[in-house]
C-alpha cells in the first residue's frame, strides 16, 4: 500500500512539474510578441496596498520599442548590465566579483543582469529565497532562448519600477519630467537609470548628490559604449 501511495505521489509530482514547464514555456512564447500590460511585481504592490489598507494608484502604459528613447535604452544598459550583449542571461564576471567581495568581508552586492531582472519582475515575486532564485534562473534561461535581446530590453523598460506605483518608462517620464518616453534626453535618461537600484528611495526630478554623481558616471559609460549607435547591435 505504501509503495502504491509513493507511486501515486511521484506521478502527481511529475505531472505538476511537466505542467509547470509547459505553462512557463507558453507564457514566454506569448510575451515574445504580445504587449505586456502588467507584471507580478505590479500585482504584489497592489495586494500589499490592499492588505495595508493604503490604496495605491498604479501608473503604467505600454510603449513599443520605437516609442522609447534611445538614450533611455542605452542609459539602462550602461547602468545595469554593460555585458548585456555578451552573456546568455547570467554575467559570470559580475557573479565571480560579487562572490569574491563577499568572501573578503565586503557587502554582498547584486549581480543580476537585465535578463534576470526582467524574468523576476514579470513572472515572480520579491524576496531572496532559494526557490525564487531557482525559478528566476529558469525563466531567465527561457527568455534568453526564446526572445531576442531587443525584446528583453523592451519588456524591461516597460515593467521596471521607477517610484512607488510608477511602472515602465512612459509612466516614469511623465511622472518625473512631464514628457513622453520617446522624448527623454541623455540627462533625463541617465537620471532615471541612476535611481533604479532604489527607485522608491531616490528621485530623478530632485536628485540627491549621489544620484547626480551616478547619472554623470552613466553618461560617461554611454559614451564609452559608442553612444546610441550601440543599439544597432541589438
Amino acid at each position: 500500500m505504501i509503495r502504491t501511495l509513493l507511486r501515486r505521489v511521484t506521478g502527481w509530482l511529475w505531472r505538476a512539474a511537466l505542467g509547470f514547464v509547459v505553462l512557463s514555456v507558453l507564457l514566454v512564447l506569448l510575451f515574445r510578441q504580445a504587449p505586456v500590460f502588467g507584471s507580478m511585481v505590479m500585482v504584489e504592490r497592489k495586494v500589499h496596498s490592499w492588505l495595508a489598507r493604503e490604496p495605491i494608484d498604479l501608473q503604467h502604459r505600454w510603449r513599443p520599442w520605437e516609442s522609447l528613447s534611445d538614450h533611455a535604452k542605452l542609459a539602462v544598459i550602461a547602468a545595469e548590465d554593460q555585458r548585456f550583449l555578451d552573456h546568455h542571461g547570467f554575467d559570470l564576471v559580475e557573479i565571480r566579483r560579487a562572490w569574491e567581495a563577499s568572501r573578503n568581508g565586503g557587502r554582498l552586492r547584486g549581480a543580476s543582469t537585465l535578463s534576470q531582472q526582467t524574468a523576476k519582475n514579470l513572472f515572480l515575486w520579491s524576496g531572496r529565497s532559494w526557490v525564487r532564485k531557482g525559478l528566476e534562473a529558469w525563466f531567465t534561461l527561457l527568455i534568453e532562448l526564446i526572445w531576442p535581446k531587443q525584446r528583453i530590453l523592451e519588456v524591461y523598460l516597460n515593467i521596471a519600477e521607477w517610484d512607488s506605483g510608477v511602472f515602465g518608462l512612459e509612466a516614469a517620464a511623465q511622472h518625473y519630467f512631464g514628457v513622453s518616453a520617446g522624448r527623454l534626453g541623455p540627462h533625463q535618461a541617465s537620471r532615471l537609470a541612476a535611481i533604479l537600484p532604489d527607485p522608491r528611495g531616490r528621485d530623478a526630478a530632485r536628485p540627491s548628490s549621489e544620484v547626480v554623481q551616478r547619472s554623470a558616471w552613466i553618461r560617461r559609460q554611454m559614451r564609452n559604449l559608442g553612444g546610441t549607435a550601440y543599439l544597432d547591435r541589438l
